[in-house]
């Protein structure tokens, strides 16, 4: 897939070598540290197994990606509760996009799911029905549901980067999977009423039109602003200001919204080695702005961009 090919700077390879690789270089891991010891912990092994396999060798868009372009993502599945074969814990998801011209891999996502429950069966394999989500039992199907919907999610933020509004496919398949999922007693987070920052309420602002202005934010802050630092940095720095003023614009039309601390989260030390150099005027715009919208980081941008 040329957009992502173009960052490693071999375009003329990829023009004669082309590929069919699937998406995503994934890495599973799984943490069952606080499950009893009565638990056979084999059966995690091939959990991790599993979900490898399901995000490794599925061809999720029709797109033909070249080894180079495969984006990095990182799943932990803490498990917390166990019993005949139901499980329950969180789920940190964790993906980034190299930046043109450089080694350095900028945060796409990092996000923690808190409400993940399914059931599992030893060496039973993990599959997605996109054609059925929920399947014939709601906590079977509700594993492989969550994972699909946050590949959909990494896919739709990592075309948003590249070109406006090019995620939009991606976001749809994740709204799919949100209207069609699993149902049962103990699966929570697909809903509007199942709280405020969940896996609804986050792709609602990723296909609702109101939200505009998040997409713009996401395409300036990615591909005119962190593409273009290492090639004129002043400019890029503008572009990566005129996002958080978006998302500024956005936050005071929406508030309480999802997507602006989600957008936040994992690049706080980014966002200060960026206005770090800035003039007095400019660092202090954007310290001003982000101490707003990224509470949890406000006395560190305080501190680090005075």
């Amino acid at each position: 897939m040329i957009k992502r090919f173009l960052i490693s700077g071999c375009l003329a390879l990829a023009t004669i070598t082309p590929s069919v690789a699937q998406e995503l270089q994934a890495r599973i891991s799984i943490n069952s540290s606080s499950v009893s010891s009565q638990v056979d912990k084999k059966i995690f092994q091939t959990l991790q197994t599993a979900l490898q396999n399901l995000l490794n060798n599925r061809k999720w868009t029709n797109d033909a990606y070249q080894q180079q372009e495969k984006i990095n993502c990182n799943f932990l599945l803490v498990i917390t509760e166990a019993n005949n074969n139901v499980f329950k814990g969180n789920l940190t998801v964790q993906a980034a996009r190299p930046v043109f011209n450089s080694t350095y891999n900028t945060p796409l996502v990092n996000f923690r799911d808190e409400a993940v429950a399914f059931r599992y069966v030893e060496f039973q394999p993990i599959e997605f029905n996109e054609n059925r989500v929920s399947g014939s039992d709601g906590l079977t199907s509700n594993l492989p549901a969550i994972f699909a919907y946050y590949v959909y999610l990494i896919l739709g933020l990592d075309y948003d980067s590249f070109s406006l509004r090019g995620g939009d496919p991606y976001f749809q398949k994740a709204q799919y999977i949100v209207n069609n999922a699993p149902d049962g007693r103990d699966i929570v987070g697909w809903k509007a009423f199942d709280g405020q920052r969940n896996r609804y309420w986050l792709i609602e602002n990723l296909v609702n039109n109101r939200y505009t202005l998040a997409h713009d934010a996401i395409y300036n802050y990615y591909r005119l602003g962190m593409d273009f630092m290492y090639e004129n940095e002043p400019e890029a720095r503008a572009a990566i200001l005129n996002a958080i003023s978006q998302l500024t614009t956005l936050n005071n039309d929406m508030r309480n919204s999802m997507i602006i601390p989600f957008f936040f989260q994992g690049k706080s030390m980014e966002l200060v080695r960026v206005f770090k150099k800035a003039p007095p005027e400019e660092r202090q715009k954007a310290r001003e702005m982000m101490e707003r919208l990224d509470i949890s980081n406000a006395n560190t941008y305080k501190q680090e961009l005075k």
